[in-house]
Order: structure tokens, then sequence, then C-alpha cells
């Protein structure tokens, strides 16, 4: 077998930023999907623990109060309807949804490639700083108002 030609240091940066670029756009948008599951697991939590309180639970309690719990829970439900769709084709969420395997499967494959030209250290670098700029990017966001 012919020995891999050995990359320059400009050819490895030039590769490391575009791999980087697709590693944060194609996560992006895979993440723009997921995230309303694990948010789902959240709510769930949240949901339960606002059901559980005194002002909840109470026959004379705020009205106001449990509406806002009830509503709390019609919302997580249109959230988990839509997010359905952009995974699965069908009810029993056994068939993904094209573009959903496409992202997922475009994502292993862009770590492949960095695996293969940068090193597995490589990679999870790469994850390290993604995750590290999208925390960056919710504690600096701002309200407008």
């Amino acid at each position: 077998m012919p020995k891999k030609k050995q990359l320059t240091q400009k050819e490895k940066d030039l590769i490391r930023r575009y791999l980087m670029w697709c590693y944060k756009t194609t996560k992006e948008e895979l993440d723009k999907i997921e995230r309303y599951f694990t948010q789902l697991k959240a709510d769930g939590f949240v949901l339960q623990s606002l059901r559980k309180t005194k002002e909840y639970r109470s026959s004379d309690g705020d009205k106001g109060y449990k509406e806002m719990v009830d509503q709390f829970q019609v919302y997580m439900e249109k959230k988990e309807a839509n997010v359905l769709k952009k995974k699965f084709t069908d009810n029993r969420r056994q068939e993904l949804n094209p573009d959903y395997q496409y992202l997922k499967n475009r994502f292993a494959a862009i770590g492949g490639a960095i695996r293969h030209f940068l090193g597995a250290g490589e990679l999870k670098k790469t994850s390290l700083l993604y995750e590290q700029e999208m925390t960056r990017r919710i504690l600096q966001a701002r309200e407008h108002t």
C-alpha cells in the first residue's frame, strides 16, 4: 500500500478550519432538533415540581397559578408535537425524517474526517470548543426590550 502523503502545516490549518466550520454548522442544525428532546426532559421535571407545590395542590389556591402551570404543560405538548415531525416520519417514532438522518450521518462523517486528518484528540478539542462557545453565547445573550 502506498504511503499517505503528509499534509503541510498550512494544509492542516485549512483542513482544521474547514472541518471546524462543518462541525459547527452541522451540530447547530442537529442540535436544533435534539435540544427539544432534552428540554422536554427538564421541562417534565419542572412541571412535576410545580404540581407538587402547595399552591397547585390546594383546593382554595390561586386559580391563576394553577392555570399557568397547566399552560406550561400545554406548551410542552406543542413543543413535543412540533419536534417529533422534524425527527420522525411516523407516529411510532421508528422512521427517521430523511433530513434528520442526513444531519446525523453527516455529523458522524465529519467526526471521522477530523479523526482521520487531525487525530482523535482534535475531535475532543473541537467538541469542547463547540460546547464552550454555545455556553458563552447563552451566558452573554441579552434580552431585547
